[in-house]
């Protein structure tokens, strides 16, 4: 007897093994895991030896034989082998099967797992350097709010300086209009009025400076200023101080304020801060000369210190005219030495600041 056994593959389960046994025209189905689809369907069917058996209706289509080997027990039947290990592997097969979706399941859970955990922790990360990056743009606001602040306060000093800067300038330059005026001025009353001969005599001495009493330019200054600026009522220390003044070398240095010891001089009768040496009067002494190298001291009232810091101002300023320090026109230097010459004759008067 011809034995075969067939494989069929279920269209909801996948591949069933089916035995079919064939023993005097009868064909039986033995399904091993069959879906229910398939289970119901399975039956015994007679069939000839000569004719293939023929599916019922609505039935799947006839499986294809595969020959397995049989055990023949009688001459009219035959006997199928016990299909136990292809029974264990393919439920071995199945259970395989079915813990694949579970390992696949349990492997997308740990994927997602990590996903969260890695999203999580990159989300915090993200936190911290947002917060850093915050922190340190308030940082630099405050320094910038700061610097601009400096900006703002060092663009007003700038402003102010500015300001005050110009404000100098154009006072400067006010001035200096005035003055350039006030000497126009002069210039034009000088053309109608100042005495010609006395012009005439500083021309000739400013082409050829000198210090000579002898020229006649300084002859008449020093018989109508000098003199009797420097006229004391001491004649012999006043030929003294006017001889000093002449040579450049008296000194005037201020009394300090506490009380000194009197000078003894043999030569001076008035050595005392309350008496001038001068002019011989009671007075308050706030300074006092020194002739030359002498160690002598000689105290002078107020008046009797404008009257020869008058007189050394004068030739203080034409010392400057000889030396060639003074750059001017003649006219100038004309109208100073007629200023100098004036606070002379105020001073032999009795007018001085009351600060001498």
């Amino acid at each position: 007897m011809d034995s075969s056994e067939e494989h069929t593959r279920c269209p909801a389960r996948g591949t069933c093994p089916v035995f079919l046994a064939m023993s005097a025209g009868t064909v039986r189905y033995a399904p091993l895991g069959l879906c229910p689809a398939l289970e119901g369907n399975l039956r015994e069917e007679p069939w000839g030896t000569d004719s293939p058996p023929q599916p019922d209706q609505g039935l799947p289509p006839p499986l294809a034989a595969v020959p397995v080997p049989w055990k023949s027990t009688d001459p009219c039947q035959g006997h199928r082998e016990s299909p136990g290990p292809l029974v264990e592997t393919s439920a071995g097969e199945e259970a395989q099967g079915q813990e694949g979706p579970a390992a696949t399941q349990l492997d997308v859970l740990r994927l997602r797992s990590s996903s969260m955990e890695i999203r999580e922790k990159g989300s915090e990360f993200l936190k911290e350097e947002l917060h850093r990056a915050q922190k340190e743009l308030k940082l630099k606001d405050e320094e910038c709010e700061r610097l601009s602040k400096v900006r703002e306060q060092l663009e007003q000093e700038l402003e102010e300086l500015t300001a005050s800067l110009f404000e100098e300038a154009h006072k400067m330059v006010r001035e200096a209009n005035m003055k350039q005026a006030a000497s126009e001025k002069q210039l034009k009353e000088a053309g109608g009025k100042v005495d010609t001969i006395l012009f005439a005599e500083f021309q000739a001495w400013r082409e050829a400076p000198t210090l000579d009493k002898t020229c006649p330019f300084l002859e008449r200054v020093h018989r109508e200023d000098v003199g009797p600026c420097l006229d004391f009522t001491m004649q012999e220390l006043s030929t003294l101080v006017r001889a000093a003044v002449e040579d450049n070398t008296l000194t005037i240095e201020p009394v300090a304020s506490q009380t000194l010891p009197a000078v003894k001089v043999a030569e001076v009768e008035c050595s005392s801060t309350n008496t001038c040496a001068l002019s011989g009067l009671t007075r308050t002494c706030r300074h006092r000369i020194r002739l030359g190298d002498s160690e002598s001291h000689y105290y002078i009232s107020p008046s009797s210190r404008a009257r020869i810091t008058a007189v050394c101002n004068f030739f203080t300023y034409i010392r400057y005219i000889q030396q060639g320090l003074v750059r001017q026109d003649a006219e100038p230097m004309f109208w100073e030495i007629m200023r100098l010459r004036k606070e002379m004759s105020l001073a032999k008067l009795g007018f001085f600041p009351q600060e001498a």
